[in-house]
């Protein structure tokens, strides 16, 4: 049971000359080909978001470009103690961030504020640093690519002059370190990396669902809110890598007064349940400009369908589910 929504198989621009949305590039795609081609200043966003979670730690890198400014951040829990490790940084007109055009090409890099991520790409998969020494932060990351490892590309199309590419690429095997307070961490067996790679103009207001997992051989990738009504949605399963495909939107349900309480993703392919373990909030107040989000962390079960049809169980995967705000 494919999807309706076209899928791209060759190099696209995401813009026109004349900066507004290409198209051709409105679709879904198995590996990176979208350039985005931005063009103008004041509305466009860059990122590049990496959680990785560990059997001990789960970590959140963001670099990020608003345009008027740089919202950058270094986060870690352990999950064995609950304790938090975290800085965050505001660079004006996000002075000193570079950002290649295409994912999985290039290198991005930001610093400010006492936070500095940078992601190069290398033959095979891609280098992750990050430092934030006044919390005695440092991550060095190798998160390789396996041959046959799909991605999900997407853009959503809310107008000729208002759209997003995002890239979501789920269940990257990754290795390493991690440098904490609490000691010099390896990052090794059970671990995985998930890249939310972002490129667009967006609207004033936005609110959005995401929520992502990994476990052996199989990988969750949903949205929902910010794609209803445009046709495309961000929803996906992989299997041994494999992407399938899901385009129709589904329902989320949570209690915006306890986000703790468990959560339902559902539609005709997705019967899923989440239980939080850990709730991670993230408010930023920039006068006319916001951000709420409410991040919380924990495991799914349920079940899930490929497009052959088949159920496939996905009970003790590991991930997140949450639902952020903006006013940017």
């Amino acid at each position: 049971m494919p999807t309706h929504e076209r899928e791209i198989t060759e190099a696209v621009d995401l813009c026109l000359p004349n900066g507004r949305l290409n198209p051709e590039a409105v679709g879904w795609t198995r590996r990176p080909l979208h350039r985005a081609n931005l063009r103008g200043w004041g509305r466009a966003k860059r990122w590049e978001y990496w959680g990785i979670v560990t059997p001990r730690h789960i970590i959140g890198l963001v670099a990020s470009s608003l345009d008027y400014a740089g919202v950058h951040g270094v986060w870690v829990l352990d999950r064995e103690t609950g304790e938090e490790v975290a800085k965050d940084a505001v660079v004006p007109l996000a002075r000193g961030a570079v950002f290649p055009d295409r994912s999985g090409a290039g290198e991005a890099s930001v610093r400010g504020g006492g936070v500095a991520v940078g992601v190069r790409q290398r033959p095979g998969g891609s280098r992750l640093r990050a430092l934030a020494p006044g919390v005695g932060f440092g991550l060095d990351a190798e998160i390789s690519l396996p041959d046959g490892h799909e991605s999900l590309g997407v853009v959503i199309p809310w107008g000729r002059r208002r759209f997003q590419y995002t890239l979501k690429d789920v269940g990257r095997p990754v290795t390493g370190s991690l440098r904490l307070p609490s000691g010099e961490h390896e990052i090794g067996e059970g671990a995985f990396a998930v890249l939310d790679h972002g490129r667009g103009k967006w609207p004033y207001r936005m609110t959005w669902n995401w929520a992502a997992a990994s476990g052996p051989g199989l990988a969750l990738q949903f949205g929902g809110k910010w794609t209803d009504g445009t046709g495309m949605t961000e929803n996906a399963v992989f299997v041994d890598g494999r992407l399938h495909k899901i385009g129709e939107e589904l329902d989320w349900n949570y209690d915006r007064t306890d986000w703790m309480r468990p959560w339902t993703i559902s539609g005709s392919r997705v019967e899923v349940e989440f239980r939080p373990f850990h709730e991670k909030v993230a408010r930023t107040e920039l006068g006319i400009v916001g951000t709420d989000t409410h991040q919380c962390f924990g495991h799914f079960s349920g079940r899930v369908q490929a497009d052959d049809g088949t159920w496939i169980d996905v009970d003790g995967l590991t991930g997140w589910a949450e639902e952020a705000r903006q006013r940017w």
